[in-house]
């Protein structure tokens, strides 16, 4: 999604980029056949996507300052203004390609440390940043690039409703949203193979079959808005935030625009690129001049410029890539299955792991398609997205292996094999190989780091401040460097800027509710209000809409009048209190206070878009004064 200079199409517009669609695909096809595609060279690049965070670990909207603070070519936005990514620079298959790798990742990271550091912000490699909000997700922090917003109109148009996100894990998530915003939750390694053109067929299956053991090893998000969920929680993210295809087809069989693929591919690339162009609709196009015959008439390599921008709008987890280096056209794997951290040492691992597994099987195996099914190998890939290291995986034997013991029992030493044909010098296939297999060993990948972490908390403070905690361990220990399976786990004081996760409602509201119906009898709240210690009970419809609020007080009016039997059968909507003060989630906790002062009321119902979806109470703002209290005490 480089190009700058993309819109929306109209209906005569796309019959013309359609027909330079096909154009590119023909002379693609041309260039295959006439042996025009680079072969018998190997290189590998990358992309790093990353947050951008407030000096609380917040979201921080400020990707264009740092395109300008940090000044180099290398760098460019994302889709979030609190999102930023740069590309590093091709590095042919040498001996010691992977540590020049993490150097320059290593030296562009510390270049926009630097480039925050002058803005009051910092950086972060992770692949969902726990503090995130759904508030974050507005089009007002959409960065202000036309090709942004011509893109989430087309995906908004074509979807026609609302999206729609439903992903389980310890906790469960259920959500919608008005925009594809929510993909911006995600950062992510993306990983460049160049392959030889007949051999991409073969090797891209093989990429296929190794995603679910790679992505178990280097799952590094659980959370997303407090909620445990996957442990690469992207996956199932990703896939949702760009569903176009809405609910009420329910009987075709419609293919995804994120997605890991139907079948093996059979002969060459341009079995993935047909396929795309069959299934997928043309939703932007650009002015497309060239005329890839011309080119390739004159000697040129065409650009293939309406292909490559199609190819941007449809996310495979391992995407076919046509580009050009040094005036010669390729054809590239990319690895989009990797999350961004937690450390710069972890991704190149997680990127060694597979480029010696890719090498190692075809070597072992060749054709991966007569040792293992599609569907084993899609069944284990979001197998190993829900569970990581915890997944059981089926490998070629039909076996079925826990994730931990295939890795130390066979991938990782036809790894090492892998890397050695590919001429990696040995100190680099061990550094990196080697992180991995302790990470295997100890059973700590980035996901498991954090859920340790905040199960260590045990739900002390809100869940802005643990998240907020989580952040901030996770920052300090990125910048040390070492790799994640030697952390120690991340505690709640390390979190310094505290106060700061208590400035607005949605970060002190609880949103574990106990909640009646205005039908049910008036016993019931008072069995909850004595079973779970509360004083407040809000009264909601089958919708979830607010309609009432049952408080303690108004139930020992009723008692104290002799209304123990009556309790039995009077119904909550003859008690409840109808006119409800309520507040945002987005309100600061200032006016929350003020609202229940000026009112005197105990708690306010927090609603959004009608519904009911927390309740912040006295008990609440008395944490914070203590916490104030204990830091006072402690000066």
């Amino acid at each position: 999604m480089g190009e700058q200079r993309i819109r929306k199409t109209d209906t005569e517009e796309q019959r013309h980029f359609m027909r330079r669609l096909l154009d590119d695909l023909r002379a693609l096809e041309t260039m295959l056949d006439e042996g025009r595609i680079e072969s018998g060279v190997a290189r590998i690049g990358a992309e790093q996507e990353l947050f951008l965070i407030d000096r609380d670990g917040r979201p921080a909207p400020l990707a264009l300052a740092m395109l300008e603070a940090v000044d180099d070519p290398h760098f460019t936005t994302e889709l979030a203004r609190f999102n930023l990514e740069f590309n590093v620079d091709p590095l042919d298959l040498a001996p010691h390609c992977l540590s020049q790798l993490e150097g320059q990742i290593d030296g562009l990271v510390k270049k926009a440390r630097s480039a925050a550091d002058t803005l009051g912000a910092e950086v972060l490699l992770t692949g969902i940043l726990p503090t995130l909000v759904k508030s974050d997700l507005t089009l007002d922090n959409m960065t202000p690039v036309p090709r942004y917003f011509t893109l989430a109109e087309a995906f908004q148009n074509l979807r026609g409703s609302a999206f729609e996100f439903n992903i389980e894990g310890i906790d469960e998530l259920t959500l919608t949203h008005d925009s594809v915003m929510v993909e911006s939750c995600n950062t992510s390694f993306q990983v460049h193979f160049q392959v030889d053109p007949e051999r991409f067929a073969p090797l891209y299956n093989i990429a296929q079959a190794v995603a679910a053991p790679v992505l178990a090893a280097a799952a590094n998000s659980p959370l997303l808005f407090g909620r445990r969920l996957w442990r690469e929680t992207r996956i199932a993210l990703f896939q949702q935030a760009v569903d176009t295809r809405g609910t009420k087809l329910t009987l075709r069989q419609l293919q995804p625009r994120v997605s890991f693929g139907e079948e093996w591919l059979k002969e060459s690339v341009l079995e993935i690129f047909r396929k795309d162009i069959a299934r997928f609709r043309v939703l932007l196009s650009s002015d497309v001049g060239e005329d890839p015959f011309a080119e390739l008439a004159a000697g040129r390599a065409p650009s293939l410029a309406a292909l490559r921008l199609h190819n941007g709008t449809i996310y495979r987890w391992n995407r076919p890539c046509y580009g050009i280096g040094q005036g010669r056209p390729h054809l590239r794997i990319e690895n989009r299955i990797l999350p961004a951290g937690p450390t710069v040492v972890d991704e190149v691992a997680n990127a060694a792991y597979w480029f010696g597994l890719i090498r190692g099987l075809s070597d072992e195996v060749g054709d991966i398609t007569r040792h293992m099914d599609f569907d084993i190998a899609k069944e284990n890939f979001f197998a190993a997205a829900r569970q990581g290291l915890d997944a059981h995986l089926t490998w070629l034997d039909g076996r079925i292996v826990p994730a931990t013991e295939l890795a130390t029992g066979q991938l990782l030493p036809l790894a090492r094999r892998g890397l050695d044909a590919l001429g990696i010098a040995s100190e680099d296939s061990d550094r990196y190989l080697g992180v991995v297999e302790e990470r295997v060993r100890r059973g700590r990948t980035g996901a498991r780091w954090m859920l340790l972490s905040l199960a260590g908390m045990k739900q002390e403070g809100a869940q802005g401040e643990r998240m907020a905690s989580l952040t901030q361990g996770l920052l300090v220990r990125q910048k040390g460097g070492a790799p994640v399976s030697g952390w120690d786990l991340a505690e709640l004081r390390e979190n310094e800027a505290w106060k700061g996760h208590y400035t607005e409602v949605q970060h002190l509201m609880s949103t574990d509710l106990f909640t009646v119906n205005e039908d049910e009898v008036v016993d019931l709240v008072a069995c909850l209000m004595d079973w779970q210690h509360i004083r407040h009970v809000p009264v909601e419809d089958d919708q979830h809409r607010l309609v009432g609020l049952m408080s303690h007080r108004s139930l020992l009016r009723l008692m104290t009048h002799g209304g123990e039997r009556r309790a039995e059968s009077i119904a909550v909507r003859d008690l409840m209190q109808k006119e409800v003060i309520t507040i945002s989630p987005q309100a600061s906790t200032l006016e929350a206070l003020e609202l229940m002062k000026q009112h005197r009321i105990g708690c306010l119902p927090v609603v959004e878009n009608e519904r009911l979806v927390g309740i912040i109470t006295e008990r609440d703002f008395l944490k914070i004064a203590g916490k104030l209290l204990e830091e006072f005490l402690q000066r």
